[in-house]
């Protein structure tokens, strides 16, 4: 399949030790992380699914940069000179020029007008990417992305002139504002909501399938991982959890809960 200019295609860590951090994320998420075998990426771990596909990196601070970067999503972009233009017209500041990686293709880091972290990659290969996938039994993949800004219907406004993502619904979360769905397309990658009523971080947040909630919160908790939201129900009967690594770093997680269909 074709490329969809804004879904995921990419997710990436940045860790004072990556290898540590490796080690915890297979044991909490199924993971198997090894060193890249490419040369030119030196250093850099890519971690793979249960099913074999590669689903994330992770990756040591550039010299200057904070010691924990954390997560953070690579967008995709068939053209990504255009996008970024178009994204400057609409008010977001260029953080990281477009910078060719071997064998990945190009990427770029935006700020944008809401103060969002926001990256770009133009891959080499122009077919759909696998580590995103909304597949029932895609366990270890990310399934769901969250968009967490201090203004949801600017934001709307911004990436619908970017990717042309609408808004496909809502629920309603009283006092806390609304959940805003996202629609690419035919896609439903995820969602938006406020960062003021909801007093989460101003950011990008991902939510990995495993295979079962409560075994992947405990398997966090004793890797010296922290629960910091959940397990709560969703829609669809599944539950949600967000968890801390032991760097402070933050990951959603959903999956199925035994103790709800014994």
């Amino acid at each position: 399949m074709p490329l969809t200019d804004g879904l995921p295609i990419w997710f990436e860590l940045t860790a004072p030790d990556p290898a540590r951090a490796a080690r915890f994320y297979d044991r909490v998420l199924g993971w198997t992380t090894q060193p890249s075998p490419t040369p030119e990426h030196g250093g850099y771990l890519l971690a793979a699914a249960p099913d074999g596909v590669s689903v994330a990196g992770m990756m040591a601070p550039p010299p200057g940069a904070p010691p924990n970067g954390g997560w953070g999503i690579y967008f995709a972009t068939r053209d990504i000179a255009a996008t970024l233009a178009l994204a400057q017209q609409r008010g977001a500041t260029i953080l990281l020029a477009p910078m060719a990686i071997p064998h990945v293709g190009t990427i770029a880091i935006l700020r944008d007008p809401q103060g969002v972290d926001l990256r770009l990659m133009q891959p080499v290969a122009q077919d759909e990417a696998a580590p995103f996938s909304q597949a029932p039994d895609a366990v270890g993949h990310a399934v769901w992305i969250e968009l967490a800004t201090p203004d949801p219907d600017e934001a709307l406004a911004f990436y619908g002139a970017l990717f042309g993502w609408t808004a496909a619904g809502a629920m309603p979360m009283g006092q806390m504002g609304d959940y805003t769905f996202l629609a690419a397309g035919d896609a439903r990658p995820g969602a938006v909501m406020s960062s003021v009523s909801t007093q989460a971080p101003a950011r990008w947040n991902s939510y990995v399938l495993v295979a079962e909630i409560d075994t992947a919160i405990v398997a966090a908790q004793a890797a010296g991982g922290t629960l910091i939201q959940g397990p709560d129900e969703i829609p669809g009967g599944d539950y949600s959890a967000n968890i801390l690594d032991p760097d402070g770093s933050q990951i959603g997680l959903v999956g199925p809960r035994r103790s709800a269909t014994a």
